[in-house]
């Protein structure tokens, strides 16, 4: 795991230059054996019915778009040669994987529970996934980004997959086009990256008092940096019972989003 995490976070002198055009995904075509019942699932996960047309010849085809998400799924009569059930590894990526499994749940979904991977080990007897064929139960230990799952299925096969994803890797975001799709996800952005500020700090005292590079040992907390401190007791009274100061921070962000 250690030499995938080293070539994905290496940018090739090829990926730095930019497209001569942009390309967005924008479809993922489903095939489907029941129109009509692969429709009455993907509005029961409460993805938004973009379009429904019939024409001659019984052609139909249905689009919908899961919450959040820039790109569409469609699926119909005569759109594609595919066999029903045949996609597979359809990732649906999102920022809390229990959440996101208790919302599948409540909406009548069949949803596995949450598993990671086991380590560099890729070979094994369970559905493949990103990293091979060993499920590992329940979410990632350390809860470290792209590393939690969870899957399910339309009533015709098409496997879908739910990430974990809460960082980014060096060079995955666009720094011009990056949204939120609510002020509840950029308040839980905020406090993620709270986080992350907090524990590099923790790191780097840590890494000071044991090497001595900068001469002089951090021996409290009150040593450490202001925006630590700072940081530090934002994301304490976030994981708490919400305290005022984080009410008003999250109010203030729901009424700047309403007024945008």
């Amino acid at each position: 795991m250690s030499d995938l995490k080293e070539r994905t976070s290496t940018t090739s002198p090829e990926t730095k230059a930019a497209p001569a055009v942009d390309l967005k995904l924008e479809i993922v075509v489903v095939p489907v054996s029941d129109v009509e019942r692969a429709k009455q699932f993907y509005a029961k996960l409460g993805w938004r019915l973009d379009a429904d047309f019939a024409g001659p010849d019984d052609y139909r085809v249905i689009q919908f778009t899961p919450p959040g998400s820039n790109a569409s799924v469609i699926f119909g009569k005569h759109v594609t040669p595919a066999a029903p059930g045949s996609a597979q590894g359809l990732y649906l990526i999102v920022s809390d994987i229990e959440a996101a499994r208790k919302s599948l749940l409540a909406h009548g979904v069949d949803v596995s529970e949450a598993f990671h991977h086991e380590g560099d080990v890729h070979t094994g007897t369970d559905e493949p996934y990103l990293f091979g064929r060993r499920r590992v139960s329940g979410v990632d230990p350390e809860r470290g980004s792209y590393r939690s799952y969870a899957s399910f299925s339309d009533p015709d096969g098409n496997g879908w997959l739910l990430q974990e994803v809460t960082a980014r890797l060096p060079g995955r975001v666009a720094a011009d086009s990056t949204t939120f799709a609510s002020s509840a996800d950029l308040a839980a952005a905020f406090r993620r990256a709270a986080a992350a500020h907090g524990e590099h700090e923790s790191a780097t005292a840590a890494n000071t008092m044991r090497t001595g590079r900068t001469g002089t040992p951090i021996t409290s907390s009150r040593s450490k940096p202001a925006s630590h401190c700072r940081f530090k007791h934002r994301q304490t009274q976030s994981n708490s019972a919400e305290p005022g100061a984080v009410r008003e921070f999250d109010e203030a962000l729901k009424h700047q989003w309403s007024s945008t």
